[in-house]
């Protein structure tokens, strides 16, 4: 039988991607932001396309279908009836619009084969369908209840149904303009933060918040109902006829306008965070509820730029009615391009779906470039650059040893993780007992707010020995509260600090990883997936009795996650990072030429 090669394609609206199958199983996934530099990147994913064809050994004249993960026409039909049924007040919006998708969205066919030189057949799938499909297929379970939640595809904002064998179907939607992903960006963008990006900051920010306004969001903003549905109150929001997300009114509910961005937080933020966040964990927790009631399944799938959000995947999991949860790691429309690659090949190609009991299908979300020895070398010798090569036992003892003394790490080893999270493949790694490392990390390295917290990697099998979680976190996706006994309970005086001012009373016995909530996003790190990694957080704990290491990921504030060496030698050299491993090499700081920077990149990097 013939090998049957499959592209999809995820684009023009954020976070692009492309994604090749082979004969079903994934041989590579990248976003197209890592390549070009530009985060959430929406163009035509060309980098990514080029990096998955080159993977896969083959042309485009090789490939047997093509893939979109939306369907253009459906879009532009929403888009053009929700700006007629604003009309004139919409006529900016559509100004800005309308041109580009004439030009470019509409004829998307010319736009892909011109762009790949193919002549083969294209395939469409609605968003939701490809969200569904990147949740279940790649899974652990032979069955499951399926659960999809963003801002908006071509009309539905939430959809849920069921996958199995090589078939999903949804069975029912929640449509435009009622959106929990867009409810919650409206929050994101009035806190003064970016949308589409900043939403791990409101997340974060919560903890040192109230929850006041929430009975004002459903009493004003949100009509919400028993089984997870609701309807927006549009009298609040602008996304339908303006270029912000909210307006006047939505000013006046919550006392004043939108924070100015990089301008000081205050306790509205913390309270308005905090607020939108546990209303977004009660939707979830209904919406669960329902399509469990609906389905009958154990174990559920989820998918969609909210299943991002992690402190609500950790309720759903301890709180909810499944057994079983499993959350696609490329969640948001990155993961598109997975999705619909893998509809065309389980559903048009009638192919059936093996599942290995306890295993996914994601081969740890480890799917794009890696670079030889051989290529990092020659690029270090092209910048003068000073390392040691190193085998590979030595290198792991060497960088625990580091990690023991405090140094902050830049660990770039083997492929790069596909979706937003770093994974200890392109990671910046610390030592989570010190009461020092959150803020150095925050400040110092990552140029980015001081209240964001950084996550735990811990060996799969002493998870339980940290944290309140009895299963696999392997994506990061999952908070969970640090162990009772390892906490550190709050003196009377540190209890009447207020807001941002808990941000330096330790936590924990690993108060690097223990948000002001003691709860913290944990990564379990499992051998067979990354034996380096593991072997690494090994020889930590066998230096120091402690399993876990601080992972974030490997950029600056405003940046893509590094993907070439060129790209993490530029953060290494821009940053406070003490040593750097490139494969087998490793680098100090302190032996490397004088950096020369051109251009105020520190001002770019504000912008986010």
């Amino acid at each position: 039988m013939a090998t049957t090669h499959i592209l999809g394609l995820s684009a023009f609206y954020h976070d692009s991607a492309a994604c090749l199958l082979r004969d079903g199983d994934i041989v590579a996934a990248a976003q197209e932001e890592r390549f070009t530099r530009k985060k959430g990147d929406q163009a035509f994913p060309a980098n990514a396309v080029r990096y998955c064809l080159a993977a896969g050994g083959i042309t485009a004249r090789d490939l047997a279908y093509v893939g979109f993960y939306d369907k253009p026409l459906l879009k532009f039909e929403r888009i053009l009836e929700t700006y007629l049924g604003v009309a004139p007040r919409g006529f900016a919006q559509f100004r800005l619009a309308g041109p580009l998708w004439m030009k470019e969205k509409l004829f998307l066919d010319r736009e892909i084969r011109g762009a790949l030189g193919y002549e083969g057949e294209i395939r469409y799938a609605e968003h939701h369908e490809s969200h569904a499909a990147s949740a279940f297929f790649p899974s652990p379970f032979k069955e499951a209840a399926i659960l999809t939640i963003d801002g908006v595809g071509e009309w539905a904002t939430a959809s849920f149904g069921v996958g199995h064998g090589n078939e999903v179907e949804l069975f029912q939607e929640l449509h435009w303009p009622d959106s929990l992903g867009l409810l919650y960006s409206a929050f994101t963008y009035y806190t003064g933060f970016k949308v589409n990006s900043g939403e791990y900051k409101v997340m974060g920010l919560a903890p040192y918040g109230e929850p006041k306004y929430v009975d004002v969001i459903l009493r004003e903003l949100i009509d919400l109902r028993d089984d997870g549905s609701f309807t927006l109150n549009q009298k609040y929001f602008n996304y339908l006829t303006g270029l912000t997300m909210t307006n006047g009114a939505f000013d006046a509910l919550f006392g004043g306008p939108p924070r100015e961005p990089e301008s000081k937080l205050t306790q509205r933020e913390m309270d308005l965070a905090r607020s939108v966040q546990v209303v977004c964990e009660e939707i979830m927790l209904r919406m669960c509820r329902t399509v469990h009631r609906e389905t009958r399944m154990e174990n559920l799938c989820l998918a969609g730029g909210v299943a991002l959000n992690c402190v609500a995947n950790g309720r759903i999991l301890r709180e909810g009615p499944f057994k079983g949860l499993w959350i696609q790691p490329a969640a948001g429309d990155a993961g598109g391009a997975l999705g619909v690659a893998q509809l065309i090949w389980h559903r048009y190609c009638r192919q059936p779906r093996a599942v290995v009991s306890g295993s996914d299908g994601m081969k740890g979300a480890y799917l794009g470039p890696e670079f030889s020895p051989e290529e990092i070398a020659a690029y270090l010798t092209s910048q003068g650059a000073v390392s040691a090569r190193l085998e590979r036992a030595c290198l792991l003892r060497r960088v625990a040893e580091l990690l023991a003394q405090d140094k902050v790490v830049g660990w770039f080893d083997g492929r790069m993780e596909f979706g937003p999270r770093a994974l200890g493949a392109r990671s910046i790694l610390g030592d989570p007992r010190s009461p020092r490392m959150q803020a150095q990390m925050n400040l110092k390295i990552k140029f980015r707010e001081g209240f964001r917290p950084f996550a735990p990697s811990v060996l799969r099998e002493r998870v339980d020995d940290y944290f309140e979680l009895a299963c696999d976190s392997p994506y990061m996706l999952l908070v969970a509260p640090v162990k009772r006994e390892r906490q550190i309970p709050m003196s009377d005086e540190q209890g009447r600090l207020w807001g941002i001012d808990k941000l330096n009373v330790p936590r924990s016995d690993i108060p690097a990883v223990t948000h002001i909530d003691y709860s913290a996003r944990v990564q379990t790190v499992a051998r067979d997936t990354n034996p380096n990694y593991y072997d690494l957080i090994q020889g930590f704990e066998r230096l120091t009795g402690c399993p876990v290491l601080v992972n974030t990921s490997f950029n600056v504030r405003g940046e893509p996650i590094v993907c070439t060496p060129a790209d993490a030698y530029r953060c290494f050299m821009r940053t406070h990072i003490d040593y750097l491993v490139l494969g087998p090499f490793l680098l100090d700081k302190t032996d490397q030429p004088e950096w020369k920077e051109s251009g105020d990149w520190r001002r770019e990097f504000q912008l986010d």
